[in-house]
């Protein structure tokens, strides 16, 4: 049997692995290089430099280095935020620069780091761990950082930091009325005295003449059409745009001007942004409210509407725009005149009978009786012999004495 000698590997392999392993060598020093140069070293140095100075160095040797990462099973997050903010739960630097700065404590006390992590809260990469990066600065993330820096990029009223606001909103979206939450509160007010479920759907309840907004949130940017809007083009921006003046957005739009200011405009898109779903365990919340109910209040007095004598304006959607004051209906929009008195109204306004008007609208009428309400001809008898009723209504209350203030 030959025996054999020397090397097992040909000679020709001998220069691969060679550079192979040179490869490698480099590749090693270039990742250690690289690691040193993160973020989160200079912010753990300079921080540990900070406790040293004011709470001296046994103290200062118990802060913490390395990658913190913090794993939420309930949101399926793992955040890494405190990485280099590593003053959230250090007491002493409140006044400090960020990322030095120790965090409110108040919102900790009902959404500990630990159990929430950050990014829920605050938005960003909550994996990454540098600067840019981690506050969502960079191409097709969606989810940035809701700081001050962005409040003040769209000019927000009142308070610059009020985007978080959203992200609240995600799980707290049931509540009449959050802590904390200004904006939001400040915009599910008017959604409540506007009337916007009248014609939109939210949480399951509402009409149909406008879109189902309860997931309005979850609609991807690239899907709004940015083509008349000036300015920056997001989904935001759009929003408070379209709340201000919905016709310069979308021309053949129905919906009416509420003439909102630009804190309106700006509190009501965040709150139709943050209507969105999210995965999340529902024991992370005991005792928050879990679904949107009516109060009793409101159930009788929308069932008194459309059971009453002016039922049917309700039921057909009349009301939406147009109270009918002298059988209890009362508009949530009334930006229409009052119906009580459309057969003197018409009459004045266009010079035609009440029947002929309805049978032939014209202006805005024609539009909504085209594509929202749409009526057939027996429907259209049965609107010009309603509306008739309330006039003789409103003639009587009107002899009596008793005719309520109507808008024309």
């Amino acid at each position: 049997m030959e025996k054999r000698t020397g090397s097992p590997y040909p000679k020709i392999d001998r220069p691969v692995l060679a550079l192979v392993g040179v490869v490698l060598v480099i590749s090693t020093a270039f990742f250690a290089w690289s690691d040193r140069q993160h973020d989160y070293r200079y912010y753990q140095y300079q921080f540990r430099q900070m406790v040293a100075e004011k709470f001296g160095a046994d103290l200062a040797a118990t802060t913490s280095s390395g990658i913190q990462q913090v794993w939420v099973p309930g949101l399926r997050r793992a955040d890494r935020c405190t990485t280099c903010h590593v003053a959230t739960n250090w007491k002493g630097f409140e006044t400090a620069e960020e990322p030095w700065r120790t965090h409110p404590v108040e919102p900790l006390k009902a959404h500990p780091v630990e159990t929430f992590g950050c990014s829920a809260c605050h938005g960003g990469q909550g994996w990454a761990i540098d600067t840019a990066e981690a506050h969502g600065e960079v191409a097709h993330w969606e989810e940035p950082l809701l700081g001050e820096g962005l409040g003040e990029s769209y000019s927000l009223v009142d308070n610059k930091k009020a985007l978080m606001q959203m992200n609240c909103n995600i799980c707290h979206r049931y509540e009449r009325e959050t802590a904390g939450a200004d904006m939001i509160n400040h915009a599910k007010k008017l959604v409540q005295d506007k009337g916007c479920r009248a014609c939109h759907v939210v949480n399951g309840r509402g009409g149909t003449i406008g879109p189902d907004l309860t997931w309005i949130g979850d609609k991807a940017p690239e899907q709004y059409e940015y083509g008349r809007l000036s300015g920056q083009k997001t989904a935001f921006a759009w929003h408070v745009a379209h709340f201000k003046d919905p016709r310069a957005l979308v021309q053949d739009t129905v919906m009416p001007n509420f003439h909102f200011s630009t804190k309106d405009a700006q509190a009501l898109s965040m709150l139709v942004l943050s209507w969105k779903r999210a995965e999340f365990d529902v024991a992370l919340y005991p005792g928050v409210a879990r679904t949107d109910p009516q109060t009793a209040e409101e159930r009788k007095a929308e069932e008194d509407m459309r059971t009453g004598p002016g039922g049917w304006f309700v039921q057909t959607g009349c009301f939406v725009c147009h109270s009918i004051s002298v059988f209890g209906v009362k508009s949530p929009a009334q930006i229409g005149p009052d119906l009580s008195i459309a057969v003197e109204d018409v009459q004045a306004r266009f010079g035609r009978t009440i029947d002929d008007f309805i049978r032939e609208p014209t202006g805005t009428m024609s539009v909504v009786l085209s594509r929202q309400i749409i009526l057939t001809p027996e429907q259209k008898q049965v609107a010009i012999e309603k509306l008739r009723q309330a006039f003789a209504e409103y003639q009587r209350l009107k002899a009596e004495g008793n005719a309520p203030s109507l808008s024309r």
